[in-house]
């Protein structure tokens, strides 16, 4: 099957994705600011900032999913910190380049996680790949990523790029946040909750992945996203359903999230609507593409 490399392997997508890789038959290995290799995924040790990369990794690569990247939610939105989540992205895939350069192996493929902020807050209409790039910081974000990931293609390297929407997971991520209210029968949506979320199952995300390193006619950019968009408070009301919890929902108005968030209000305030036609036509299915069915079976298995 081969050796994948994963960077942000210790990420919510990473973690899971080593181990669903791991099941079909791959040798998972992880790219890390601390060398492990006695863990159950060997951890070689990188520095983003410094330059450094070990080489090993690098020459056991057979696949590099490249996951690595600030989080754009876990901090205030401050000039610096916009440049840490830039620079995160930008200089991990420049370093990554710049070494395979030197090397006589190159991996089959590289699949890199990009993300739905591409678009910016589109409103009601659905939108494919060709869709123009929309405005707002996060959108700036996902260029400069994409443009850096562009790279690994310059190498001759097959590279796919995943837009991906909210991923749907217990262990992280958007809905992790939103479920301790629900314990005391509240749950809340944002703004008037009519903004569109693309959302994915983490199991269909992790297949889609797999999917992509597996099949050569793979290439290119795709929504990593279900065919149903739901709206924010949809979403808040089948959370709810998901945990036979009868909450209140209350909103969050919009003016209050921006007094209190500033900028980084967009993340939960913006919507859009992505289809993934394009993937479906690789030959992709999706296990999950009900977003009630989604969240109850993440809630069940606490995933």
């Amino acid at each position: 099957m081969g050796t994948v490399l994963i960077t942000g392997g210790t990420g919510l997508v990473g973690q899971r994705l080593s181990r669903v890789l791991k099941q079909k038959g791959f040798q998972i290995i992880h790219l890390s600011r601390k060398e492990d290799l006695n863990a159950t995924f060997p951890a070689y040790q990188w520095d983003i900032n410094a330059g450094t990369i070990d080489k090993k990794a690098l020459e056991k690569a057979d696949f590099i999913v490249h996951l690595a990247g600030a989080g754009v939610a876990d901090g205030s939105w401050t000039e610096k910190r916009k440049q840490a989540i830039i620079d995160s992205r930008v200089k991990s895939a420049a370093l990554i380049q710049n070494t395979l350069k030197e090397m006589d192996k190159k991996p089959k493929a590289v699949i890199c996680a990009s993300a739905s902020g591409f678009y910016g807050n589109r409103g009601d209409t659905v939108l494919d790949e060709s869709a123009t790039i929309g405005k707002g910081f996060l959108a700036e974000v996902v260029e400069k990523w994409e443009t850096a990931n562009s790279g690994f293609s310059d190498l001759g390297i097959r590279t796919v790029l995943l837009r991906i929407g909210i991923v749907l997971s217990t262990k992280g991520g958007a809905l992790a946040k939103m479920l301790p209210t629900y314990k005391v029968r509240l749950g809340t949506y944002f703004g008037d909750g009519s903004q569109y979320y693309s959302w994915i199952h983490i199991d269909d995300l992790c297949e889609m992945f797999a999917f992509a390193i597996e099949n050569e006619n793979v290439e290119g950019t795709y929504n990593a996203v279900a065919a149903k968009s739901v709206t924010n408070k949809y979403l808040a009301e089948a959370i709810g359903q998901a945990l036979n919890s009868k909450a209140v929902l209350l909103s969050a108005p919009a003016f209050a999230m921006r007094l209190a968030m500033g900028e980084m209000a967009d993340i939960v305030l913006d919507g859009v609507r992505l289809s993934p036609q394009k993937i479906v036509d690789t030959g992709f299915r999706f296990l999950y593409d009900d977003v009630e069915y989604a969240l109850k079976d993440v809630v069940e298995r606490k995933i």
